[in-house]
C-alpha cells in the first residue's frame, strides 16, 4: 500500500502526463484543432481589396459563421505591399490559413512549398469544388505538373469600354457592340473610330501599360507572345510584330494615347467619365465606378480582331485562393475555401453589380443582372475563350514588371519599334534562361 506522499507524487506524475497528451493532441494553426475538442475551430483568411470588396468579404465571412456552429472564420484585410507581407508571415509562421495570391506570388509559393496541393482535396469524395467546375483558361500559374495549388476566385476578362457620348459627338453612328454582333468589329473599324474621336479633339483610346493589354492586342491578331517552350517571341512572331506595329502607328498619329502621357493626375477612367476618352481597356472592375455616374453613357465590346473571326482570345486578370500548407486546421479551412469558391459563394460576392465575372460555371446571371452594361454578355463570351497570364511569364520573378518598364520607355521616348521589341525579347529570354538554370 502506497503512503500518502507516494500517492501525491503519483498523482503529480499522472497530471503532467495527461497535460502532455492534451498538448500533443490539441493541434496548432489559428486556434484549436479540426473540431476534436468540441470547441469552435478558428481559421483566418486574408486578401487585398478596395473598400467595397472588403465590405463584401466581411459579409460573406459573417454569413459563413452563422451557418457553421463548429467553425469561426476571421477575415484579415492586408493593405499595401501585400506579397511581401504574406511572405514575411509565412516565414514567421503567422500567415493565415487561407489567402489570395496573384500570378507572381503563387509561383513563388509553389516553388518554396508554402501552399497545399489542392488536387487531393478537390478530388476527394464529397468535395464541394472540382477542377471541371472552372473555366479552363483561368488556371494559368496555379497549376504545375498536373497538380492544382490555387483556385481562381473569380476573373476579369479584358474588354473595351466605350463612351457612347464621345462616339456620337465624333459622328460615329454604328456602335462597336452592334458591329461585333455582325462580325464586323475589326482593327480597321477601331482605327476609323479613334481617328474620328481624335479629330473631334478628344482621346481615342488610352493604352495601359499592362500585360493583359499587350497580350490582348497580339492574340486579337492570331499572334503569340511566348512559344511552346516558354520563350518570348513577340519580336519575331509575324502576327505579334504586326500587332505592335498597329499600336505604334496609332500612337504616333495620336489615335491612341499611352496612359503615361495623360495630363498629370488624370487616369483613363477619370477622363472616360468626364467624356474626354472614347475607349479604355479593362475588366468588369470599372462597373461599380461607372454606375455611380448617372449621366455616363457606356457599353462594352470585345477586342477588335484582325483575323476575320468575330472574337479572339484576350487576357483575363485572375487571382487565386490558396491554402497555407502549415495550417493546422486544414479540414475547416478547406470547408471555408470551398464555400467561398463554389457557385453559391461567388454568387454572394458578385451579385448586385459586382466588379468581376464568376470563374465557376452556373452563376452567369450575376453578370447579366440589371442589363448593365447593355452588352454584358460579352464579358462571358470573352471568358469562354480568354486566358490568364502564362506561367512562362508569371513564373519568372520581376519579368512582367521589367517588360512593362521597357514598353513604357518605348512610348515615352518615342524609340524605334523594331529595336525596342528585340531589346525586350533579348532581356526576357535572358531572364527566363537564367531562372531555369538555377
Amino acid at each position: 500500500m502506497m503512503t500518502r506522499k507516494q500517492v501525491r507524487g503519483a498523482m503529480i506524475v499522472l497530471a503532467l502526463l495527461f497535460s502532455t497528451i492534451l498538448q500533443a493532441c490539441s493541434g496548432a494553426g489559428s486556434e484549436g484543432s479540426d473540431g476534436e475538442s468540441g470547441e469552435k475551430v478558428k481559421i483566418k483568411w486574408a486578401s487585398w481589396g478596395n473598400p467595397g470588396e472588403l465590405s463584401r468579404y466581411q459579409e460573406l465571412t459573417k454569413e459563413f459563421n452563422s451557418t457553421h456552429a463548429d467553425i469561426e472564420a476571421e477575415f484579415i484585410p492586408i493593405p499595401g505591399e501585400y506579397d511581401q507581407k504574406i511572405l514575411t508571415q509565412l516565414t514567421g509562421g503567422t500567415a493565415p490559413d487561407i489567402f489570395y495570391a496573384g500570378d507572381g506570388l503563387i509561383v513563388k509559393l509553389i516553388e518554396n512549398n508554402s501552399i497545399e496541393n489542392l488536387t487531393p482535396h478537390m478530388e476527394a469524395e464529397g468535395s464541394l469544388i472540382k477542377e471541371e467546375d472552372y473555366f479552363p483558361g483561368l488556371w494559368g500559374a496555379a497549376q504545375r505538373d498536373g497538380q492544382t495549388y490555387g483556385v481562381p476566385v473569380d476573373c476579369n476578362p479584358m474588354v473595351l469600354w466605350y463612351n457612347k457620348k464621345v462616339l456620337e459627338e465624333a459622328g460615329i453612328t454604328e456602335l462597336p457592340a452592334d458591329l461585333q454582333g455582325r462580325g464586323e468589329w475589326t482593327w480597321d473599324k477601331f482605327e476609323e473610330m479613334t481617328t474620328k474621336i481624335r479629330e473631334s479633339n478628344k482621346y481615342g483610346y488610352v493604352l495601359d501599360n499592362s500585360w493583359n493589354t499587350y497580350h490582348s492586342w497580339v492574340t486579337s491578331n492570331g499572334g503569340q507572345i511566348y512559344d511552346g517552350n516558354g520563350q518570348f517571341i513577340g519580336a519575331t512572331d509575324e502576327r505579334s510584330k504586326e500587332a505592335f506595329q498597329f499600336l505604334y502607328d496609332n500612337v504616333r498619329v495620336k489615335n491612341i494615347t499611352f496612359s503615361g502621357t495623360l495630363p498629370k493626375g488624370q487616369g483613363g477612367d477619370a477622363m472616360f467619365m468626364s467624356n474626354q476618352v472614347g475607349f479604355v481597356g479593362a475588366g468588369r472592375w470599372y462597373l461599380p465606378l461607372f454606375k455611380k455616374n448617372a449621366s455616363l453613357e457606356y457599353d462594352v465590346v470585345t477586342w477588335p480582331t484582325n483575323t476575320g473571326n468575330k472574337i479572339e482570345p484576350a487576357g483575363i486578370a485572375t487571382a487565386y485562393l490558396v491554402l497555407n500548407k502549415a495550417s493546422k486546421n486544414k479540414e475547416a479551412a478547406f470547408q471555408f475555401f470551398s464555400e467561398y469558391l463554389n457557385s453559391d459563394g461567388q454568387k454572394f460576392r458578385l451579385q448586385g453589380g459586382g466588379n468581376a465575372v464568376p470563374s465557376v460555371e452556373g452563376v452567369d446571371e450575376v453578370v447579366l443582372e440589371g442589363n448593365l452594361p447593355e452588352h454584358a454578355q460579352l464579358f462571358l463570351d470573352a471568358r469562354e475563350v480568354g486566358y490568364a497570364l502564362t506561367p512562362a511569364e508569371a513564373g519568372i520573378p520581376g519579368l512582367t514588371q521589367d517588360i512593362a518598364s521597357k514598353f513604357e520607355a518605348l512610348w515615352l521616348k518615342d524609340q524605334p519599334l523594331e529595336s525596342s521589341l528585340m531589346d525586350i525579347q533579348t532581356m526576357a529570354n535572358q531572364k527566363i534562361d537564367e531562372y531555369k538554370s538555377k
